[in-house]
């Protein structure tokens, strides 16, 4: 079982408020369009999300929500950044695909960063993951559904860090952020379940000392988590997983995003990283 040795580390995060949240479309097997929406209630689960992790201490910035992109309270997805490197997002499908366009005019109004715009289909810390701290600092990067394999390629050439290429084979896993989530610096959690027997070896080779969750704990969005290397913010739904994290030496914090999760998402989801 993982010993946590490391401290707590402050982080900067991009959430975007679900004013305009609803699911009119269906993207992933989370999706029903049948089933009604509680804007209302989505928005407030999202600012008990957002004071949550401004109460660990880490900056919160906000990206102003759009008429007609109702996922993009789903933050995560719209790039991935290095070292003040931004590698753009291009979605797989066109109803999100405007959203990459807001997310780089952030990244291009804020000194420091260089935003890189991408020639490849991916979506954003959707399915990759950077650990700065392990094997010398490698980005784990998920494909099968959403994200080419090419984009881990192009990743790697913009980021400068090498890319492992993991194939996702559930699709009621579609994004690696539903199946994998950093813990800390140099640490993970993962439902093996959701990968293909060859990247379940590359995984157990690289983190011997990985927390396993199981099916139910990934069903219930558990490895949708954000993580300052001791405080894990994590859908309040997972106990399982929160009674694992526990015993490694981690603090689980539960919230409740239960009317986020019609959309196909959770805490990481809605949570944006950004690594200047």
């Amino acid at each position: 079982m993982v010993i946590v040795k490391l401290a707590p580390r402050p982080r900067t995060y991009l959430l975007c408020p679900p004013e305009r949240f609803v699911v009119e479309y269906a993207i992933n097997p989370w999706m029903d369009t049948t089933e009604p929406v509680d804007t209302e209630l989505a928005v407030k689960q999202w600012q008990g999300l957002r004071e949550t992790v401004a109460g660990l201490g880490h900056t919160v910035h906000l990206l102003e929500p759009e008429a007609g992109l109702p996922d993009m309270v789903f933050s995560a997805n719209g790039a991935f950044s290095v070292d003040g490197v931004v590698y753009g997002a291009l979605f797989r499908y066109p109803q999100r695909t405007a959203e990459a366009a807001a997310h780089r005019a952030f990244y291009e109004s804020n000194a420091g960063w260089r935003y890189v715009a991408p020639t490849e289909i991916n979506e954003g810390e959707g399915d990759f993951a950077y650990l700065p701290e392990a094997h010398g600092g490698i980005i784990l990067a998920g494909y099968g559904f959403r994200t080419e394999l090419a984009a881990h390629g192009e990743a790697q050439e913009v980021l400068g860090r090498p890319v492992i290429s993991l194939r996702l084979v559930d699709p009621r896993f579609y994004h690696l952020d539903v199946a994998l989530a950093a813990l800390d610096d140099r640490t993970i959690v993962y439902y093996p379940g959701a990968f293909a027997p060859a990247s379940q070896r590359v995984l157990a080779q690289l983190f011997p000392d990985a927390v396993i969750a199981d099916e139910a704990d990934a069903l219930a969005f558990g490895l949708n988590l954000v993580s300052d290397n001791r405080h894990v913010v994590l859908p309040a739904e997972a106990t399982g997983l929160a009674a694992r994290l526990a015993s490694a030496g981690y603090e689980p914090i539960p919230v409740d995003l239960s009317e986020l999760k019609k959309g196909g998402g959770s805490v990481k989801c809605c949570v944006a990283e950004l690594r200047p």
